[in-house]
């Protein structure tokens, strides 16, 4: 199974933008959903997890600005970010964990002009 990130772009702050990511088949024994990004010359960092049925758990930094869901019919994660800063530019990743290994997405470029 393969994860495809899209819908990365440049943006003005202020903006939003909305990523998806496709899983190609299914996957069994997910734990969490979850978006990292990885800004140039910093460490990759966790954005946002769904985890289970409902429950979402959102980086401080995000926390307001940033909703993740899910399409379980269409296999597609979402991240909705809005209120969008310079400081939110970064490549972004999806993830998907299950009980038998890590999927990992190509990542999707977002950059916030200033």
């Amino acid at each position: 199974v393969q994860l495809q990130a899209s819908g990365g772009g440049l943006v003005q702050a202020g903006g939003s933008l909305k990523l998806s990511c496709a899983a190609s088949g299914n996957i069994n024994g997910i734990r969490a959903r979850r978006w990292y990004r990885q800004a140039p010359g910093k460490e990759r960092e966790w954005v946002a997890s769904f985890v289970g049925s409902s429950t979402t758990n959102y980086a401080d930094s995000v926390k307001g600005r940033f909703t993740i869901s899910r399409d379980i019919a269409k296999k597609i994660l979402y991240l909705q970010m809005n209120s969008l800063e310079p400081e939110d530019t970064a490549v972004y990743y999806c993830n998907i964990n299950s009980v038998y290994k890590d999927y990992w997405g190509l990542g999707t470029q977002v950059t916030v002009s200033s």
